[in-house]
């Protein structure tokens, strides 16, 4: 009762200041509410007047502000916590994700192997074939060779079965790999005399004609020239699907993190448009359109949507051996030397330039980091920057840092560094992990949530949709339990408990995106922002918070989602 006291005579002082003189929209309550305010985290009761908290405190305080019009909600038992904030995730991706071939393993998909995987391609082909004719392309997202029987990327021999006069192009679920067909290549251009770009691979078979596989680079190039066919019905709809498939795990701000100029002409028209459920902020691919990222930058939203500063790639993916460590993979699939460490995205001289541009801007950095050895180059390059200007209050962000090292960790709260972990790997590739990109020591140290509370730093959680879907509960589960799909539980001294876990999707993310004085808490003058669970996350079974599930999403007192 303690905080609901709390609670109660911070609505008390805002009566006095004559800020209760109005009767509420909305009032809910009947049910647990968790503020995410530490002095006081627990309420009976919140109200709503024109999108912003009026007040939250005791039922019988709340009640107060009821008048002939307001409507009061009756939770039922369900919770009622802050909308979820998206720490990291790429909302245009999950819109194309939504109108692809679903191709994830379960309990995301059905794919388990190359035939089935090829046999979900064939049903889209036959369920979507207008949209097939219309622009001449199959779509596939999520494969993931770390989860196919055959432990491998399919060739373009075996998607030539699925079509030999219409190009597939295949997104792999980390999303740093392509796989296409024999026209798809012709499509791209693609030959055996073709040289891979500098920071990607284009994969060739043993008598040297490319094997369909395109990684880092070679994959980022091939993607605007595939999706260069959609028009603008097509793009108003990747953007509305990525948006209501947010609002449908319950956030109400969402992330595009790593966008181009046409990225940013999409999200702008749709929010002209008046088409975007909840907010977006975006991050500019720096080393592509820095100009634009300074122009852009936005510290309010306009019709829900902002550019909220630069994304920075330094190296590619764990789970399929792209990601840039200090010593050799463990146990890698595939055709690697014994000395294999992965290998950066961009040069030495682009890291170091681009976090010095941010710096001497003012601008926020996001800046995708795996492993070991790109986590040492950007610590190098924000202590050269910081040295030059100053610290500030700049909140530059790691995304993901999967593979790091305890000194990195300090290196980090020195240099005061969020990092965006991102611990849904434990259960989507902890066993991989353990098995062969890290080995069983370090894969329980992936994701170093504890290492980062040991030294009392806040830290984000992230999906990184369409990586995965962005489900607020496998998000809130793997912090919490950090259980892999086969049952192991990696690093037990990683796990955190439910309410940190929550903060590292509520008030600390709001904080990394500036927000956290209009977002990320139920406190009176914030914007009336809202999940609501069928369970409470705290007092559930760890093992069951999975198993949550989101009933409505409410952005700024307005149902935008509510579950059938």
């Amino acid at each position: 009762m303690r905080n609901i006291h709390l609670a109660a005579a911070v609505l008390l002082a805002s009566a006095a200041t004559g800020a209760l003189a109005q009767t509420a929209d909305h009032i809910w309550t009947g049910g647990p509410i968790i503020t995410m305010e530490d002095d006081a985290m627990r309420a009976e009761a919140i109200a709503e007047d024109d999108g912003r908290i009026m007040a939250v405190g005791s039922a019988a305080d709340v009640m107060k502000l009821k008048g002939p019009q307001t409507k009061v909600i009756d939770l039922k038992g369900r919770t009622l916590l802050p909308g979820f904030v998206d720490a990291h995730g790429h909302v245009t991706g999950g819109g194309l994700q939504a109108m692809s071939a679903n191709l994830l393993a379960p309990p995301d998909g059905e794919v388990k192997d190359i035939p089935s995987m090829l046999a979900v391609l064939r049903q889209w082909v036959k369920d979507n074939q207008k949209l097939v004719d219309r622009y001449g392309i199959i779509l596939g997202f999520g494969y993931d060779n770390a989860s196919l029987a055959e432990a491998r990327h399919p060739t373009r021999a075996e998607l030539d079965t699925v079509s030999k006069t219409v190009p597939i192009y295949l997104i792999h679920q980390s999303g740093h790999f392509g796989a296409t067909n024999s026209v798809g290549l012709a499509k791209l251009g693609i030959t055996r005399d073709t040289p891979s770009p500098e920071g990607g691979i284009i994969r060739k078979r043993a008598d040297g004609e490319p094997d369909g596989v395109l990684e880092e680079a070679a994959h980022f190039a091939s993607l605007g020239k595939m999706f260069s066919v959609f028009d603008g019905p097509a793009i108003v709809g990747i953007v509305k699907s990525g948006t209501d498939l947010w609002a449908r795990y319950g956030y109400t701000t969402a992330q595009e993190g790593r966008a181009t100029a046409g990225t940013i002409a999409q999200l702008e028209g749709a929010a002209k448009a008046g088409l975007l459920p909840i907010d977006v902020v975006a991050y500019i691919d720096v080393l592509t359109d820095r100009d634009l990222a300074k122009k852009k930058v936005l510290h309010e939203y306009v019709n829900r949507f902002r550019v909220g500063g630069g994304k920075l790639t330094i190296d590619g993916s764990p789970q399929g051996f792209t990601a840039w460590r200090d010593h050799p993979y463990f146990a890698p699939v595939g055709d690697y030397a014994v000395d294999y460490v992965g290998y950066p995205a961009a040069t030495r001289e682009q890291v170091v330039d681009a976090i010095d541009w941010a710096y001497a801007n003012n601008i926020q950095l996001l800046t995708h980091s795996n492993g070991e050895a790109s986590h040492d180059l950007l610590i190098a390059a924000h202590r050269a920057a910081e040295a030059k200007f100053g610290k500030g209050d700049r909140r530059p962000v790691l995304i993901h840092g999967q593979f790091l090292r305890k000194d990195q960790v300090a290196a980090l709260d020195e240099l005061g560094i969020i990092p965006s972990l991102f611990p849904m790997h434990t259960f989507y590739w902890g066993d991989w992990h353990r098995d062969h990109t890290i080995g069983p020591e370090g894969a329980d140290n992936i994701s170093p949530t504890g290492w980062v509370r040991e030294r009392k730093m806040i830290f984000t959680t992230h999906h990184d949709a369409p990586v995965a879907f962005p489900d607020s509960m496998r998000v809130l589960d793997a912090t919490v339990t950090r259980r892999t799909r086969s049952g192991d539980i990696l690093g037990p001294s990683q796990r955190m408990d439910v309410i940190t876990a929550l903060k590292a999707m509520t008030i600390w993310a709001a904080y990394q995106h500036f927000e956290e004085a209009s977002k990320g808490s139920l406190k009176s003058g914030k914007l009336a922002d809202f999940v609501i669970l069928s369970a409470d996350p705290t007092a559930v079974d760890p093992e069951t918070i999975d198993q949550i599930k989101v009933e409505e999403t409410i952005k700024e007192g307005r149902t935008v989602f509510v579950r059938k």
